[in-house]
């Protein structure tokens, strides 16, 4: 081959990525197995939560009107009414003294030091949620505190979107330790989808073909073969067992990345196996495909924030780069040395990540710039 490869542009590749994958189609989970799922339907409340007035805390059941005057001074005896929080309200009671504004000179003895108020410590029906109020929204990641709200409203299973299976195959030069594998096996977790198989096969554009023709899946990665060397079959596989739409990215690091589908439809991102460039290949489109095809926000899934560079960062026209960086302090970012130096501990180092877009030659000091976040940032400057 001779030239300079084309390189389809980064926002080509993420349009191209976008327009390839949609949500899948909802499936019934039980709630309590819900957790961090994605929710295919409003739900909304069939009765009121609660559905009677409540204790919203331990204490003892009273009638307000009983504690006028109560103080420490004037201790009022009340009947012995214990009550623990979520226990229905007795019919003859309006308010709950807390465990701490009673005291119990006998065992079957109660005596009021500080007057309630009507309602007060109660959680009166429909509070939490009236007939009809809306519980949660489609498109939901429900957390734990959702389950626990729909299991008060009396539900048993919800409608989730059906989370993406992906296949990873591995094709990994001879005698090199692979780290991409559990790396993307991560990556897929924390965006909502399920590693369905994971098979390493020989570098030879048959072996890998065929892995691409292999058990259902939603979305399929091939990490390694991706460049055009002498040893690279990668492209050439996808181009037989489908369409390879696009090799060749104005990414750094990521620049050998490819995307097609196969004869089948399914959706294919060939992956660097760079680490560094396999993690972020991974983060810039393949991990938009799978948070897509989950029914999740497919943008970077990282907190950003508007920070000022306190040294120049430096790129080359015509590439969108990814710069590691860390936070001096909580405007203040610098960039570390790049991913082709140090490669994955420029990651772990790094509090995030600088993007600079492909027709920018960088960022000079003192500039203002998006910065990505990594969750495990507390972005206050300690040493790393």
């Amino acid at each position: 081959m001779t030239g300079a490869p084309y390189l389809a542009s980064l926002d080509a590749a993420i349009s191209w990525v976008l327009g390839g994958t949609t949500p899948l189609a909802p499936e019934t989970v039980p709630l309590l197995s819900a957790c961090y799922r994605v929710l295919a339907e409003d739900i909304r409340a069939a009765h009121p939560i609660p559905m009677t007035d409540r204790a919203a805390l331990d204490g003892f059941a009273v009638a307000a009107a009983a504690t006028v005057g109560a103080s420490s001074y004037n201790p009022l005896p009340l009947t012995p009414r214990p009550i623990s929080a979520g226990e229905p309200i007795p019919p003859d009671t309006d308010a709950v003294i807390p465990l701490d504004l009673c005291q119990t000179p006998a065992p079957d003895m109660v005596e009021c030091i500080e007057p309630v108020a009507l309602g007060e410590n109660v959680a009166v029906r429909g509070s939490v949620a009236a007939v009809g109020a809306r519980l949660a929204s489609t498109g939901t990641v429900l957390s734990p505190a959702h389950v626990g709200m729909l299991t008060s409203a009396g539900l048993a299973n919800v409608k989730a979107v059906r989370r993406p299976r992906v296949r990873i195959v591995l094709a990994p030069a001879s005698s090199v330790i692979d780290s991409n594998g559990p790396v993307c096996r991560g990556l897929i977790q924390r965006d909502g989808g399920v590693v369905a198989e994971t098979v390493s096969v020989e570098r030879s554009p048959s072996a890998i073909r065929d892995a691409l023709g292999a058990e259902a899946a939603d979305l399929i990665l091939v990490i390694g073969g991706t460049g055009r060397g002498g040893e690279d079959y990668a492209a050439a596989a996808l181009a037989e067992a489908g369409e390879l739409a696009i090799h060749g990215i104005a990414v750094r690091p990521g620049e050998t990345t490819g995307l097609g589908r196969t004869r089948g439809d399914v959706p294919v991102i060939l992956l660097p196996g760079t680490p560094a460039a396999c993690l972020f290949s991974y983060e810039m489109l393949a991990g938009r495909a799978v948070r897509q095809m989950g029914g999740r926000d497919p943008a970077l899934p990282h907190s950003s924030r508007t920070m000022r560079t306190r040294q120049k960062i430096v790129s080359a026209i015509g590439m969108t780069e990814i710069c590691p960086v860390r936070c001096a302090s909580l405007d203040i970012v610098e960039p570390l040395p790049s991913f082709g130096e140090t490669g994955l501990m420029s990651v772990i180092t790094a509090d995030g990540f600088v993007i600079v877009p492909e027709a920018s030659e960088g960022y000079p000091r003192g500039a203002s710039v998006t910065v990505y976040l990594y969750e495990r940032s507390n972005g206050g400057g300690q040493e790393q």
